[in-house]
């Protein structure tokens, strides 16, 4: 009887680990191909594409949150107005990073963004010291080390800083930080988060329409895309939510790589940026940092669970 309840539970086990990792890999490999979306914005300015995007996942999030019966946590952040700082500043940061990802598509500097977000995991071990006191480990101090040395070889060898590279891993990686102290499911979070936006981004709509400026109702296509981005925006999510109520932090951590890689190939492949060598060693040292990183983080898991697995 035991063994068949382990067994049964054993099943169970899989089945929703199986049905995690589907759901991680169709979130990443959305968000992985967002490069092909956004490039067919053409000839609207990155900052309108925002916006839409903003208004747009506004209203689609608010017809999902009715949808699921999920407006209790709004109610209750929106209920609280002094604590809306931090989904204040973490509404900012999103604004920003989806605003330069597009301008990087939109400027056919997608392997920058792909870059940065490579860069992500990393800025938040940097964060995590800096700013929370964590302790870091040895591998991932030499991780970081690493991603100064590539950011610094591109600085010495191009003469320039890959600000888009930077200012998509800070940004994101200062929004995981503000999101952590944010008592918001994702969902909730993303809706209250383009809510706070929403009388900025129709304000700018409007100034846009009254200086004939909008690119809005020009055509079919157009239009269709841009009412779009608001639900491309949040089926990732979506995705992602289903993905972390049934894995572990580490293997969605292992799946986070998913993107940017998609993106990488997409820039090579599709887009045909050029890749020169100093570039081309700015990524190999920033994968070999992560290398280090991804395996600090699965030997401090195993020591982790090694006790409980010892106890049963």
């Amino acid at each position: 009887m035991t063994r068949s309840l382990d067994s049964a539970k054993g099943a169970g086990f899989s089945r929703d680990t199986g049905q995690g990792v589907a759901f991680g890999l169709a979130a990443y490999m959305m968000w992985g191909c967002f490069p092909l979306f956004f490039a067919l914005f053409q000839g609207v300015p990155a900052f309108e594409v925002l916006i839409h995007r903003v208004i747009w996942s506004c209203a689609f999030l608010a017809g999902l949150i009715t949808l699921l019966g999920r407006w209790s946590p709004v109610r209750q952040a929106l209920a609280e107005p002094r604590r809306l700082g931090r989904v204040l500043g973490c509404a900012l940061l999103i604004a920003l990073n989806w605003g330069l990802y597009i301008y990087s598509v939109e400027t056919h500097h997608v392997l920058q963004a792909s870059l940065g977000y490579f860069m992500t995991p990393l800025v938040n071990v940097a964060l995590g010291m800096l700013v929370l006191r964590e302790r870091m480990a040895r591998l991932q101090g030499v991780a970081v080390a690493l991603a100064v040395a590539a950011i610094a070889i591109q600085l010495v060898m191009l003469g320039e800083l890959p600000w888009i590279s930077l200012t998509l891993a800070f940004s994101f990686g200062t929004y995981g930080l503000l999101r952590k102290q944010v008592r918001l499911d994702g969902l909730s979070g993303l809706f209250v988060e383009t809510l706070l936006l929403l009388p900025l981004a129709l304000m700018t709509l409007g100034w846009l329409a009254q200086a004939e400026l909008s690119h809005f109702l020009d055509e079919g296509r157009t239009t269709l895309l841009l009412i779009a981005s608001g639900v491309i925006t949040a089926l990732p999510l979506l995705a992602f939510a289903g993905a972390a109520r049934r894995l572990r932090l580490a293997t969605l951590g292992f799946l986070m790589y998913l993107n940017p890689t998609i993106q990488f190939l997409i820039a090579l492949w599709v887009f045909h940026e050029p890749l020169p060598a100093t570039q081309l060693t700015t990524f190999v040292l920033i994968w070999i940092g992560l290398a280090l990183y991804s395996w600090s983080a699965w030997h401090a898991h195993r020591r982790r669970s090694a006790p409980l697995t010892a106890s049963r």
